[in-house]
């Protein structure tokens, strides 16, 4: 079965590098200041030269061809877009959810060949109608387009934060925040509990059917363990468990294509969680991480972070990775969609499923009736501090059980100083 789904796999990369990526003409990129002249500048680093204002009476120049789009927002300003990533950015309510803010678009459904049928400017923004098979339409805000332009980049950097700097004459006003204030929030670190009412704006509390992906991409350190408990799914049927070993499928990726797997181990992925007015989570920094996670001194994988769902504008490609990058997540979705991949089981009250989220991807399919299911999350090194204590007293490492007797004072409140991760 792994070898058949390694063949498809082969197959559909073909298919998908066939085309190679075809660049406009460059736009000349404006000349760095000196370091001198920046010395000089006054300005805080938020206070960038503002983009300029799209006037409805002149709109942008649009064009197209079968790869990009391009957009002229004066006779020396322009820029591209490919094709593949404006589809895949659409967010009307076919294809974004506006309440949870997640992507609702089945990214690995677009065609590497979508293109325009037609491009128009509007007074709202781009207005792209798709060879798709319903000629869907898309619009794109062009205050929105600017601000996520990347070939080239016209606004990156605008939203960079200046760290303040102290030093001892911070005791004359500490930063400093009232209790009530802190104990006000909601408290963290307990059981959760879901049913598809969206009682809070997640996917995650409806029926649709979610593919396998890890959770808390948006967090910048994403829960180590995960429980699933199903409480009671009564007047319907499905809500099948979908568990996925994300270094199994990476192992696939790596074999089957060295370059798409340096791309996902390479490329950082921004996330978010915005579907609650009170809370907006973005990882640090906020072009979030790569796919896959990487040992830096053994470069072993230590972790799969993926969530398509969840995943922001991916405005920081360079140029000529965009299509790349596609392929290459093309890829990834076939390996973790294979059915050698996937085990699927149907999850009984009374049971627990706890599952490493660092390594494990899971999802469910489609459902009715009333579901509902609680949860928790386990920190990766609450997780791995439980670990090491209970092997230390269960199964010591060899030095520990050579030295405990033999080496006079090794064992000191409860833990040998010649452990080996000391």
């Amino acid at each position: 079965m792994l070898q058949s789904a390694r063949l498809v796999c082969r197959a559909s990369l073909r298919r998908a590098l066939a085309p190679s990526l075809l660049r406009a003409h460059s736009v000349p990129r404006p000349r760095p200041r000196s370091f001198a002249s920046v010395a000089q500048t006054q300005t805080p680093a938020t206070a960038t030269a503002p983009l300029p204002e799209i006037n409805t009476d002149h709109l942008p120049i649009v064009s197209s061809d079968p790869k990009q789009v391009a957009v002229g927002w004066d006779t020396r300003t322009w820029s591209r877009f490919h094709n593949i990533w404006l589809r895949d950015h659409c967010r009307c309510p076919r294809c974004f959810h506006s309440i949870t803010k997640q992507r609702l678009l089945n990214t690995f459904q677009i065609p590497a060949d979508i293109a325009p049928l037609r491009v128009s400017p509007t007074p709202e923004g781009l207005e792209v109608v798709w060879n798709s098979t319903d000629t869907h339409t898309s619009l794109y805000p062009w205050s929105w387009l600017k601000a996520n332009s990347y070939d080239p980049p016209l606004s990156r950097g605008a939203n960079k934060s200046e760290k303040v700097l102290w030093g001892s004459k911070i005791h004359q006003a500490p930063p400093s925040v009232a209790y009530d204030e802190v104990m006000a929030g909601d408290p963290d670190g307990r059981f959760w509990d879901f049913t598809s009412d969206l009682a809070k704006g997640d996917t995650a509390y409806t029926t649709i059917a979610l593919g396998a992906h890890t959770d808390n991409t948006y967090f910048t350190d994403p829960c180590g363990l995960q429980l699933f408990h199903l409480l009671e799914h009564t007047g319907g049927t499905g809500g099948t468990t979908l568990l996925v070993d994300g270094f199994y499928a990476a192992s696939i990726l790596k074999e089957l294509n060295p370059e798409a797997y340096r791309l996902l181990a390479e490329v950082p992925i921004p996330a978010h969680a915005a579907g609650e007015p009170t809370a907006f989570y973005r990882p640090s920094p906020a072009s979030g991480y790569p796919v896959l996670g990487h040992d830096s001194l053994t470069r072993d994988l230590t972790q799969v972070r993926w969530n398509n769902d969840d995943r922001s504008v991916m405005s920081h490609l360079e140029a000529g990775d965009v299509e790349k990058w596609y392929d290459a997540i093309r890829l990834w979705n076939e390996c973790l969609t294979s059915p050698d991949s996937e085990y699927w089981v149907q999850l009984q009250p009374g049971t627990a499923v706890v599952v490493d989220n660092h390594r494990v991807l899971h999802g469910r399919s489609a459902f009715d009736g009333k579901r509902r299911m609680c949860g928790a999350y386990i920190g990766v090194d609450e997780y791995r501090s439980k670990f090491a204590v209970l092997s230390e007293q269960f199964a010591p490492d060899p030095v520990h059980k050579a030295t405990a007797g033999s080496v006079p004072e090794s064992v000191v409140n409860g833990r040998s100083i010649w452990n080996a991760a000391l």
